[in-house]
């Protein structure tokens, strides 16, 4: 009768043994040991959450966000905050991506906030998607991924998003409707511009302050820093009153023109800043090869 090198269970049943069923135990203890140790030192898996989004600068170039990432770390020791992983998206389109290694530590037993920093630059949103078009307000989904490790389990990856809007703003149209002075001689005079501005918009600008310089038939009549409140609605116009004093002597034979109270050439570039919905925004403008208008100060502007 033929042996056979393998052994038998009690039933007679060929397996791996006494062997197989040593190696069984010694896995299952272990893994029994990790648990307990586990349980013992209290590791567990951290917890995350988006508490705010902020835009801290805003331009007609690009937008920063940051994000606030709550982070809560429930073990004994410090963790490490591998890499963090971004995205903005609007309507399902990427507009921005990336990555940000060694972010930090997590502190044990406590919680942290980790302020992430992302750019939108408008003209790679623009190149990308024609329908998104500048003055118009868009939709965007914030997507982040936190990579932590943790002691026993090892790295783990803790997603988080949040949705908001985001401006592409458009600069506002700005011209030089008349100039009303008040006093007029050839050595000085004291007028008030009217500035007209056009929001092209799709949201509300707050007018705080307007930095500007002036130029009638290609002269400099200076400019100044204005703090001057004023609300234009989106998609609408509004008139600033800017005070000024010039030299009408300085304009050569432009005087005469003006005099006979025809159109005066000019150009003006300045910059205003604006509280939106968004935030704070410094917006540039310019005007060159415009017309305007002298009038005096008693003048009836519906005679015009």
């Amino acid at each position: 009768m033929a042996s056979s090198d393998k052994p038998t269970n009690k039933n007679g049943e060929e397996g791996e043994g006494e062997q197989g069923g040593f190696l069984g135990k010694v896995k299952d203890f272990i893994h029994d040991i990790g648990e307990k140790i586990e349980e013992a030192v209290g590791f567990g898996k951290p917890t995350a959450d988006v508490t705010a989004i902020h835009i801290p600068s805003i331009d007609l170039k690009k937008a920063d966000f940051v994000v606030d990432a709550l982070v809560k770390n429930p073990n004994p020791i410090p963790i490490p905050l591998v890499d963090v992983k971004y995205l903005i998206e609007s309507d399902g389109r990427k507009l921005v991506s990336g990555l940000i290694p060694d972010a930090g530590t997590i502190h044990a037993h406590g919680s942290e906030t980790v302020k992430i920093p992302l750019t939108v630059i408008y003209d790679d949103i623009k190149s990308t998607y024609d329908d998104i078009k500048p003055g118009s307000v868009i939709p965007y989904k914030v997507r982040v991924e936190l990579i932590v490790d943790v002691p026993v389990i090892g790295n783990i990856a803790l997603p988080l998003e949040k949705n908001g809007e985001i401006p592409v703003p458009y600069k506002p149209d700005v011209n030089l409707e008349k100039i009303k002075f008040d006093q007029f001689s050839l050595e000085e005079t004291t007028a008030t511009l009217h500035l007209k501005m056009d929001n092209k918009n799709d949201f509300d600008l707050g007018l705080n302050t307007l930095e500007y310089e002036v130029w009638l038939a290609e002269v400099s009549i200076g400019g100044a820093k204005l703090s001057k409140s004023a609300q234009i609605g989106k998609k609408d116009q509004g008139v600033v009153e800017l005070p000024i004093s010039f030299r009408p002597k300085d304009f050569g034979s432009a005087l005469w023109d003006m005099m006979r109270g025809k159109g005066t050439g000019y150009s003006i570039k300045g910059c205003i800043d604006v509280d939106t919905l968004f935030g704070p925004m410094k917006l540039p403008f310019n005007k060159e090869g415009g017309n305007t208008r002298f009038k005096k100060a008693e003048d009836n502007d519906d005679e015009d």
